[in-house]
């Protein structure tokens, strides 16, 4: 018997979702058009442009590269889910608003949900080692410049406001 579509349940920005989808569904489908989380954003479909990465159980993963079943029973953290409340951003979003880190805005929560968990493990980066975790994301309008200097806006934030981690 061939199996096409199966149940799944994960956790979204915090919120539970369970859903009979197709077993061929990718991730990235999943969250735009079943859940209608929009922000994942997707490029080129081949995990190359890093638009659609979002934090699967806190890492970051591309979610053109998945199956949807395959997220099953794990937490999810798309773009909307990385402020800490309503009306507030996070760190690093109000770092790219203040460094003027984005431009059209199509590649940004890529990037936000690349640097979270680098910035996570890496309180203090260098130039370098910010330019490193940016490499597997592509941006077209940008030049990369003002998002190094959200990066590290931002690391010396959350540096400030979580001091000693």
């Amino acid at each position: 018997m061939i199996v096409t579509e199966r149940a799944v349940s994960v956790s979204v920005n915090g919120a539970t979702y369970a859903r009979t989808i197709p077993v061929r569904l990718l991730l990235s489908d999943f969250i735009r058009n079943e859940l209608g989380l929009t922000g994942t954003h997707l490029g080129c479909e081949h995990g190359v442009c890093g638009c659609c990465t979002i934090l699967l159980d806190g890492q970051a993963v591309r979610s053109c590269l998945m199956f949807a079943v395959q997220a099953d029973g794990h937490e999810l953290i798309t773009v909307e889910g990385l402020a800490p409340a309503p009306g507030q951003l996070h760190p690093l979003q109000e770092a790219f608003r203040q460094e003027h880190a984005l431009q059209c805005g199509y590649c940004t929560p890529g990037f936000l949900t690349t640097l979270i968990p680098f910035l996570e493990s890496n309180r203090d980066p260098s130039e370098l080692e910010i330019r490193q975790a940016l490499s597997g994301n592509l941006c077209r309008c940008t030049g990369y410049q003002n998002i190094v200097k959200a990066v590290q806006r931002a690391a010396r934030e959350m540096r400030t406001v979580e001091p000693g981690r």
